[in-house]
């Protein structure tokens, strides 16, 4: 196995691969795919810090466990920003986003009916890490676009300077490592 960095994720002890994003840095890659402990115990924990909410929203892909989860224990519903367009998808909203962990711009899109669903609603937006905030940004575009009260935007982890952000809540601080 290559290089590690070893950390407690809401009780539970797991060891995150190193990975390059450019030649000066390196992340920790925190991918809850797979993972059932964490993503239920980091619902939980999420759950008790979060404001009230009516429903959940997440991009595809990697926030749909937690955002699943904390719908779940929580509300009872929960949307999910597509990065293509679906042919369940009735007349389409979208927003374009740049993250740290994608080579390229996408585009993340509600259909009609899940934004007719948040419209007037007041809803907590969840990812398994906020970085850079361009997913977040993208997110919070989306639900403004769709009519929906952000309460809260929330993730397990906040990787480097997003954990000195005062608009998020997290359980824990992510290091980045630069070389």
């Amino acid at each position: 196995m290559g290089r590690t960095f070893k950390m407690n994720i809401a009780g539970c002890e797991r060891e995150l691969p190193l990975c390059e994003v450019n030649a000066h840095l390196d992340i920790a890659a925190f991918i809850m795919f797979g993972d059932v402990e964490v993503t239920e115990k980091a619902a939980a924990e999420l759950l008790k810090i979060a404001p009230k909410h009516d429903v959940v929203i997440t991009a595809e892909a990697k926030g749909i466990p937690l955002c699943y989860e904390v719908a779940r224990q929580g509300c009872g519903k929960y949307i999910v920003a597509r990065k293509g367009v679906k042919v369940y998808m009735p007349d389409p909203i979208s927003v374009n986003v740049q993250s740290i962990t994608t080579l390229s711009q996408q585009t993340l899109y509600l259909g009609s009916d899940d934004a007719e669903h948040m419209r007037g609603k007041d809803v907590l937006i969840v990812d398994d890490v906020i970085s850079t905030g361009e997913s977040l940004h993208a997110l919070e575009a989306l639900v403004e676009k769709a009519g929906g009260n952000i309460v809260g935007k929330a993730a397990v982890l906040a990787e480097g300077d997003a954990a000195d952000r005062d608009d998020i809540i997290f359980l824990q601080k992510l290091p980045v490592f630069p070389k």
